[in-house]
């Protein structure tokens, strides 16, 4: 059976981190291809959907890297923007449990330069799902342009939203007040724990859960790291376990729970509407897919999420 296409817009971002300086006195980089939007895109072609990316990519070196990477993995870049600003790079530092502190250089860059004339030449009559978020739906002067093509792609697409919210470049505030609006026009929203309390500071996730359903939205899926996540359906609920990891970092297991969860969807045949077919419990079979997605990307270094292939192993294979 031939999966449904699914659409990614936003950016692509060039992850360095710091790895042992050569000499003293100077900084050792290692950098990777990364980007929350570009992560899943990533990852939904290497579990075997056909992905399409929308993104402003760059013609300097992390342009090209990217480019590589994303090709390499089988995604669509046909309608890709070549652009002539500079890429976007994140510096990224590891913590003993491999969680990752950003600082970022995205003054100026590629990624926020979204025009309506840009966007109003992408096709996407042949998608079934658009998925978007992280720092190309709130970054200016694109951000405004991108949310109103999620708002007119909405009349033909289920639209899936990842917040990735991002404090040191975007404020909190912004991200809140434009929710709502995103809630009204998406129909999945996928949100950490971390962006759980910088967007409802003080909210349990069962009362961020029906604030958002209030809002529109019918799907709202919070991941909780080594816990799982939580899944909510239109106020009905159910959490999945993580399977058991050894974690080597935790870059782009978010980005690879959410191409795993639309993945599973658009093979159960539910995607391309407003989810009206879909029940708790396929929500929880999707949502222990994407766990276990999200549980592999964990055991590698970087945002290198697996191979369809690699979902084939046994689940005990993933274990400590």
């Amino acid at each position: 059976m031939r999966l449904p296409q699914i659409t990614v817009l936003g950016e692509c971002v060039a992850d360095a981190f710091t790895v042992p300086a050569p000499a003293p006195g100077e900084l050792a980089l290692r950098v990777l291809p990364g980007g929350g939007p570009a992560n899943t895109a990533v990852a939904l072609a290497r579990l075997g959907t056909p992905a399409r990316l929308l993104a402003r990519l760059s013609d300097d070196v992390f342009g090209r890297l990217f480019r590589a990477r994303l090709e390499a993995s089988g995604v669509d870049l046909s309608r890709a923007v070549r652009a002539g600003e500079p890429s976007t790079l994140a510096v990224a530092e590891l913590d003993a449990a491999g969680q990752a502190a950003y600082s970022f250089h995205a003054r100026g860059t590629a990624d926020w330069q979204w025009t309506a004339d840009e966007l109003s030449t992408a096709d996407i009559a042949s998608t079934a799902c658009l998925h978007s978020g992280s720092l190309a739906l709130v970054r200016e002067p694109g951000g405004r342009v991108v949310e109103e093509f999620l708002a007119r792609a909405s009349a033909t697409a289920t639209i899936s939203l990842d917040p990735n919210v991002r404090p040191l470049l975007v404020a909190p505030e912004v991200y809140r007040e434009r929710l709502p609006r995103w809630c009204a026009l998406a129909d999945i929203l996928r949100v950490s724990e971390d962006d759980l309390a910088l967007l409802l500071p003080g909210h349990t996730v069962e009362r961020a859960c029906d604030a958002w359903h209030s809002a529109g939205v019918r799907l709202v899926v919070v991941t909780l790291g080594g816990r799982g996540a939580t899944a909510s359906l239109d106020g009905e609920r159910v959490t999945v376990p993580a399977p058991p990891i050894a974690v080597v970092d935790t870059v782009g297991a978010g980005d690879s729970f959410t191409a795993g969860l639309l993945h599973h969807l658009g093979g159960m045949g539910v995607l391309g509407g407003r989810l009206t077919d879909l029940r708790i419990d396929d929500v929880a079979d999707a949502c222990a897919f994407a766990a276990r997605v999200a549980a592999l990307t964990c055991s590698v270094s970087g945002p290198n999420p697996p191979w369809q292939r690699e979902l084939r192993q046994p689940a005990a294979s993933v274990g400590p």
